[in-house]
Formats: C-alpha cells, sequence, structure tokens
C-alpha cells in the first residue's frame, strides 16, 4: 500500500477528558509527544490526518461545553474533521464515505481512550475489510478498576488491548513502523 490510500486517524484527541474524574496527567506527555511525532510524519510523508472528535447532547462533550477541540498541545492540521456519538468512528460519523471517496484502504490509529473508541473503531475498520496499523503508544488511556476491586493501570490496559487486536484485527505498530508501512515481524 501507498501513502496515497493511507488515513492516519486521531480519535477523540480533546480536551473534554480534561474534565473527567478519571483523568491522569503521569502519561499524557509521552502520550502527546508521540501523537505529534505521528501528525507531523504523516504529514511530511503526504498520509492524510484526520481528527475524530466524541460529541454528546449535554456535558463536558457537548460542543456547548467548549471542550470539544484538539487536546493541547497538540497541533492537528487536518485534512477531515468528523463528530461522532458512538464508540466507532465510523458509525454515523460520515467517515466511511469520504474514506470510499478517497479510495484509503489502510488506516493508522491513534487517539484516546485505547481500549474504548481506538480499539473499536480498529475492530470495525478491521471487519470492513481495511488494512489497519493500531499505533498503541500513541493512544491514552486511564486507569480502571474492574468488579473485582482489581485496578488495571493504564499500561495494563494497553498491552491488552494490543494483545487482543494483534493479528487479528491490526498490526501492532510503532510510529516510526506505521509512518514507513514496514512490516513487523514476529520472533
Amino acid at each position: 500500500m501507498s501513502h496515497v490510500d493511507t488515513a492516519l486517524i486521531v480519535i477523540d484527541a480533546q480536551e473534554s477528558f480534561r474534565h473527567r474524574p478519571y483523568w491522569r496527567n503521569q502519561d499524557v506527555a509521552a502520550y502527546v509527544d508521540r501523537q505529534q511525532a505521528l501528525v507531523d510524519g504523516a504529514k511530511k510523508a503526504g498520509i492524510r490526518v484526520v481528527q475524530i472528535f466524541h460529541v454528546e447532547e449535554q456535558g463536558v462533550f457537548s460542543e456547548a461545553s467548549g471542550f470539544v477541540t484538539a487536546l493541547a498541545p497538540l497541533r492537528i492540521q487536518a485534512d477531515a474533521v468528523f463528530r461522532k456519538r458512538r464508540h466507532s468512528a465510523l458509525v454515523g460519523s460520515g467517515l466511511d464515505v469520504w474514506l470510499t471517496e478517497h479510495g484509503v484502504r489502510r488506516l493508522i490509529v491513534s487517539g484516546i481512550r485505547t481500549e474504548q473508541c481506538c480499539e473499536t473503531t480498529t475492530r470495525h475498520a478491521s471487519d470492513l475489510g481495511y488494512m489497519v496499523d493500531f499505533v498503541g503508544e500513541a493512544t491514552l488511556t486511564f486507569p480502571m478498576t474492574d468488579a473485582d476491586g482489581r485496578e488495571w493501570s493504564a499500561e495494563d490496559i494497553r498491552a491488552r488491548t494490543e494483545l487482543v487486536l494483534a493479528d487479528r484485527f491490526a498490526r501492532i505498530v510503532t510510529v516510526d513502523e506505521a509512518l514507513s508501512g514496514s512490516l513487523r515481524v514476529a520472533a
């Protein structure tokens, strides 16, 4: 696949999350560094950049909140911007039509939250026949506590997400691998 039929999807990298009770600053700097490197590298390589925002009727994800903007300090000059109301960026946003119209066959998935909208979009895209690269280092999530009281760290959640997506729904790649399109060979 060439870069002409590739799009970087930046999912929900928005200020709304800073206003959720589960927000943690600890991994944000590393995420922003990797996400910005991916966006900048995609632009330099001629890969289209698509920005997705999650919107809801009320609260911090509503348009009226003023928080449906790019997560600072990210700088994203998107080729297209879509708003979604579901976990998958491919449901009801118009993204699917745009991808088809632009001949996109390979998606590079990044954004917030690793195990929710990023994973769901990855699975959906794979089921629709897209080749998908999941860039875990350019995703962000937050600790969660399960029904048994065990706290799963953001690192645990990312590892679990990469495990269940790998070789079934996506290639798990680094920023550099995603931008080069190089194949990652399993040891």
